[in-house]
């Protein structure tokens, strides 16, 4: 399977990351020693799943490396509209190719074998999306104090991950879906209206099961969709603060130091 990683983020001034990047991209925010995006790259490298690379967002003067064939482009503004990008791309050089995986740039705590278990898991079933989800159990457990935000649901608490899998087929012959969800990204009655009101008045009330949600969610936008609950808190352990670059920091360097 070929996989997409999203790089294209420049935090603004007035963004908890900034104060660290100072204007330049997220993904080669230095961590332990390494770009960031190089964490996600070396994980992509140890893979016995993934084939191809392509970096969306980045330039190839950066000095990074993969064991995979690797390939860079231009960001096209929003997460959504480079992921649709980042699919068409694929298909360009594997026009046979059934899913992706899509990867975001900053969540440099993972390993090869967990892109292997993300992959290996999905293609046990036939669905258009694999939406990852970390309970709170499992993250808090492995990163104490990372604060993330939580979906409460009637059976479980679930953050969402950062490592997906995506039929290639959903990305490239839905255009309309796509342009109306793009288009609702800062509209939340839009994004209500997507979704179902019946779903997000579950969730509030914590009346709606996962299960149920993604169900009911499928059937609205008529995609099959799948949420898995993820063993693996560094799928969703996203660096978005600078308390969280300190502790996935503090993270990488004791994988370091214990070889």
């Amino acid at each position: 399977m070929d996989a997409i990683v999203i790089a294209g983020g420049v935090p603004r001034p007035d963004e908890p990351l900034y104060e660290l990047t100072q204007g330049q991209p997220k993904a080669l925010l230095d961590i332990a020693g390494k770009p960031m995006i190089q964490w996600v790259l070396d994980a992509l490298s140890g893979s016995q799943e993934v084939e191809r690379v392509v970096i969306i967002g980045l330039s190839d003067d950066n000095d990074l490396t993969c064991s995979k064939p690797m390939v860079y482009h231009p960001s096209q503004g929003e997460m959504l509209a480079n992921i649709l990008f980042g699919v068409k791309k694929v298909l360009e050089f594997s026009p046979n190719a059934r899913h992706v995986l899509v990867a975001s740039s900053d969540i440099p705590a993972i390993s090869a074998a967990m892109v292997d278990w993300i992959i290996c898991n999905a293609m046990q079933t036939d669905h258009d999306i694999y939406y990852h989800v970390i309970s709170r159990e499992v993250m808090e457990a492995r990163f104490p104090g990372s604060k993330r935000t939580y979906t409460h649901l009637k059976d479980v608490e679930v953050c969402g991950g950062d490592l997906n899998v995506i039929r290639t087929l959903t990305a490239t012959g839905r255009d309309d879906f796509w342009n109306k969800v793009i288009a609702s990204r800062k509209n939340a009655l839009a994004q209500a209206s997507l979704v179902g009101w019946d779903v997000l008045l579950g969730v509030l009330l914590r009346q709606i099961t996962l299960e149920q949600a993604v169900e009911k969610v499928s059937q609205r936008v008529g995609l099959n969709g799948r949420a898995v609950l993820c063993p693996y808190a560094e799928v969703g352990m996203d660096v978005d603060k600078p308390y969280q670059y300190d502790l996935v920091r503090l993270d990488l360097e004791k994988r370091l130091k214990s070889g």
